[in-house]
């Protein structure tokens, strides 16, 4: 059930070289997850930035979210390249302005518990986008 005006879901089921990406606004569902060494990063994450770019807009006109039920954003990414980073910086980014009009947000850093390297790439990525990320350890 649609109520009038509101976005459409964006979903990217994964493969071995993309994340799975869901962007489902109705159901409080931002999920990156997966693997993200994309052969042709632009033409996977391009269509995400434009979508973010419209759903920020949308967000800004009716804000649905609140300190109790904020905008979550969950990021599980075993494995991402540079050039998927920037990309990702680029998402974080739209979140950040919005956290930053007063829009509640919660970003979601999963790591595997072992994996040293994946925690620090989040504290960069979070320092970068100026945003509070809560780590979430996966264990084996």
């Amino acid at each position: 059930m649609h109520k009038r005006g509101e976005m459409k879901s964006f979903i990217h089921k994964a493969t071995d070289l993309t994340p799975e990406i869901i962007l489902a606004p109705e159901e409080n569902r931002f999920i990156i997850s997966g693997k993200s060494a994309p052969e042709d990063v632009r033409g996977l994450y391009y269509p995400v930035v434009e979508w973010m770019e419209a759903f920020t807009a949308e967000v800004r006109n009716r804000n649905n979210y609140t300190d109790s039920n904020p905008l979550r954003l969950k990021l599980d990414l075993e494995y991402f390249n540079s050039s998927s980073a920037k990309f990702l910086l680029d998402v974080l980014n739209f979140i950040r302005d919005l956290n930053n009009d007063g829009v509640p947000v919660d970003v979601e850093w999963h790591y595997d518990e072992e994996d040293v390297d994946l925690r620090e790439a989040g504290e960069d990525l979070a320092l970068l986008c100026e945003l509070t990320f809560r780590y979430c350890p996966k264990s084996r």
